[in-house]
């Protein structure tokens, strides 16, 4: 059995996949150190009682959002542990701003990480973004089972090779 890792070119762009179609972590080593930003943003939708549960900060285990904010900032700082092949980053900052949309019952989430490095950070902000919501349905579970995440997408990627901005879906 082969356990190359030399990475393919044939693999259709996919980095984190040799010639023999094996997974390995990409290698970083000859690209130039930049300051790499990464914003994301999703939105949790929920039933308007639930929405003014957490706007009157009257849950039952706290304050929501601020504890939202901390296991996203928590999150972005542990990515390397829970996705595979994410390289771990020295984080610079992480940022986690919540928003309560009244019109449609939700909070939008939005993470900002940076750091000086030699890869980027999306998935540290769309992980941040990911355990945020999580944890606002963790909270608030007892009062609504039907809260949604949803539109979850990197919306700015600055640094490296490319460069994104994407309007939110």
């Amino acid at each position: 059995m082969s356990t190359s890792s030399k990475p393919s070119t044939d693999n259709g762009g996919l980095t984190h996949f040799d010639s023999t179609g094996q997974a390995h972590m990409v290698d970083v080593g000859g690209k130039t150190e930049t300051r790499r930003v990464a914003v994301a943003s999703g939105v949790i939708r929920m039933q308007p009682a639930t929405l003014a549960i957490i706007g009157s900060g009257t849950a039952k285990k706290g304050d929501v959002l601020g504890i939202a904010r901390i296991a996203a900032i928590m999150a972005a700082k542990r990515t390397s542990d829970l996705i595979p092949l994410c390289h771990p980053l020295a984080l610079t900052h992480v940022s986690v701003e919540f928003e309560i949309q009244t019109d449609d019952a939700s909070v939008l989430c939005t993470a900002r990480v940076e750091t000086t490095g030699k890869t980027g950070v999306e998935m540290e902000a769309l992980t941040a973004v990911q355990i945020g919501l999580l944890t606002v349905y963790d909270m608030c579970k007892a009062v609504d089972k039907t809260m949604v995440m949803t539109d979850i997408c990197v919306t700015e990627k600055r640094g490296g090779k490319s460069d994104i901005t994407m309007a939110r879906p």
